[in-house]
């Protein structure tokens, strides 16, 4: 990867504002990621269907996340990273309108899987990040970007479940579309477009295909394990299945000279390291995310239950998340400012 370009080379940018932009666009996606959890409880009832099929609401945004992020970052290097930036926030915006406007549960899966499509946000605009901004402030500008999952999580949900508790569900979406709306915006307005890194070898198309179908029959099987049975045919077929697709998709893109994933990085004990640890923490999380709050909602009388309703139930999350993600944003926008400020008297004082 190449370093971040002289300002000569580059035409004139308002780092502040390139900053808060793309920031707020991975706030945005964090809060589509999270937007139904506290309303996890009433999905089954809202929709007419199993606990089970609910989940699918919000399994299907990561897992199309999953696919569209490596997809995402070869496309922008392809063709561009603001372009794609901004390709990704359409299917984004589509999405939400559909989910907003939703009478039953497949409309509603198809649009949380547009919602995925904007995944590729987040390391999209750390990659613009180190393109477009000098190297002493490319770094903390890079640790807010990588932060605003956490914030946009602290602050989602105690937000939907205060628009959901007092205002109609569909709230929720209408609002992530119109903000999604004004990031693009901002982006097509305020972000000058690069130009973009011509690799040898075209998009790897058989890889993608493979990584979708591996996830996806993962996922169904664990999904639908407890309804269809764990040792059942169907189960135990999608268990090898996604076993068998994921080793020949890993054999596969290791012997591309333009994978989708690199994974030959992968076993560089930093990474290696680092991917179990996001792995793990992200299991705790979403674990945690999914099951407290139906716990929680449940009826005193069936004698599990704490009977509580969305807001309460998270505000206390959401502030029990926010102490670390907001010291670790407040934080990033320090050390930000910081630099900002002393170079500036730097400056000054040359002159």
């Amino acid at each position: 990867m190449s370093s971040s370009p002289p300002e000569s080379a580059t035409p004139q940018i308002k780092y502040g504002l390139l900053v808060v932009t793309l920031a707020s666009a991975g706030i945005t996606v964090s809060l589509a990621q999270t937007l139904v959890i506290p309303i996890i409880g009433r999905l089954p009832e809202i929709f007419n269907t199993t606990a089970v099929n609910a989940s699918w609401i919000i399994t299907v945004t990561l897992l199309v996340g999953a696919v569209a992020t490596p997809v995402m970052g070869r496309l922008a290097d392809m063709y561009g990273k603001k372009k794609m930036m901004l390709i990704s926030l359409i299917p984004f915006v589509l999405g939400s309108v559909i989910c907003a406007v939703s009478a039953d549960l497949i409309p509603m899966i198809i649009g949380r899987g547009f919602q995925g499509l904007g995944s590729g946000l987040i390391p999209l605009g750390i990659s613009l990040m180190h393109d477009l901004l000098p190297r002493e402030k490319a770094g903390s500008a890079i640790a807010l970007m990588s932060s605003s999952m956490g914030i946009g999580g602290a602050l989602g949900l105690p937000l939907a479940a205060a628009i959901a508790q007092f205002a109609s569900w569909r709230v929720l979406f209408w609002f992530t579309a119109l903000v999604a709306l004004t990031v693009g915006a901002v982006i097509w307005k305020a972000i000058p477009a690069r130009p973009r890194i011509v690799r040898s070898g075209g998009f790897d198309y058989f890889g993608t295909l493979g990584l979708a179908m591996g996830i996806i029959a993962l996922l169904l099987a664990v999904s639908k394990g407890s309804e269809w049975g764990w040792r059942s045919a169907l189960t135990i077929g999608l268990f090898v299945a996604a076993l068998v697709i994921l080793v020949g998709w890993g054999w596969f893109e290791t012997r591309q000279k333009s994978p989708l994933i690199d994974l030959r990085t992968t076993i560089r004990a930093t990474v290696l390291m680092t991917n179990i640890a996001s792995i793990l923490i992200g299991f705790t999380m979403y674990g945690m995310n999914l099951i407290l709050p139906q716990v929680m909602q449940l009826p005193v009388i069936l004698g599990y239950g704490l009977g509580r309703v969305e807001q309460v139930v998270w505000w206390a999350l959401g502030l029990g998340e926010s102490p670390a993600c907001g010291i670790a944003g407040l934080a990033a926008v320090t050390v930000v400012l910081l630099s900002w400020l002393r170079d500036g008297d730097l400056a000054d004082e040359s002159q």
